[in-house]
């Protein structure tokens, strides 16, 4: 994939996750600062917890500020008090924005994050190139949700963790006979598909039963 291609990849995925970030600080009452806050850390958190395992320093984030600044400038066009409106009228509309969103971003960040590490390496095993596809996907929205107070998405919504971990699986196979541009494509895709199947059947793993005895 070229480079600009993937710069238009990675700015799409920022995108995405500095909505899901903001539309979480609206849903909280949060200021502007705290709303944009919370899209720069979902944006651009994972992507510095990829940089540091990888030992890239500082992280990208603070080497090319054009994703910090997306980032900022996409959440503050939610905090307009218009587009806050529309996005907090329903309940249905904050529902789906925030799937679609993350979702997206989940999927582009999962494999943004394989070919960050292709790119540092090609010798690395699948266990690293998976983990930091998975770090890089997920590791913002934890921080969001944290900063939040919520119990963080991979721990309690349908099918999050591993469809970034299924996505990431998809990339690394196909990279190995397809080349970076199918894996990169069908591994997002594979991300996406998945968690939006999973929202509309309900798909979910096992939970604990935490009814205890009288």
């Amino acid at each position: 994939m070229s480079e600009n291609l993937l710069l238009i990849f990675e700015l799409m995925g920022t995108v995405a996750f500095a909505v899901s970030g903001a539309i979480t600080g609206l849903s909280k009452k949060m200021d502007i600062f705290g709303v944009a806050t919370l899209g720069l850390v979902t944006a651009v958190g994972g992507g510095v917890i990829r940089d540091i395992i990888l030992g890239h320093t500082p992280p990208a984030t603070f080497q090319k500020p054009i994703y910090a600044l997306v980032a900022i400038g996409v959440s503050v066009v939610i905090f307009i008090p218009a587009v806050r409106k529309f996005l907090l009228r329903k309940q249905r509309v904050y529902d789906a924005a925030m799937l679609l969103m993350d979702s997206a971003g989940l999927g582009i960040f999962t494999v943004v994050g394989i070919q960050t590490a292709y790119s540092a390496n090609h010798s690395f095993n699948a266990f690293l190139l998976i983990f930091v596809g998975m770090v890089t996907g997920i590791g913002g929205g934890v921080i969001r949700d944290i900063l939040a107070g919520n119990t963080p998405y991979i721990f309690v919504k349908h099918f999050y963790a591993s469809a970034s971990f299924i996505g990431a699986v998809v990339c690394i196979l196909l990279w190995e006979i397809f080349g970076s541009p199918a894996a990169i494509y069908g591994g997002a895709a594979a991300v996406i598909i998945l968690r939006l199947l999973a929202a509309r059947f309900r798909w979910s793993l096992p939970k604990a039963d935490t009814d205890f005895e009288q």
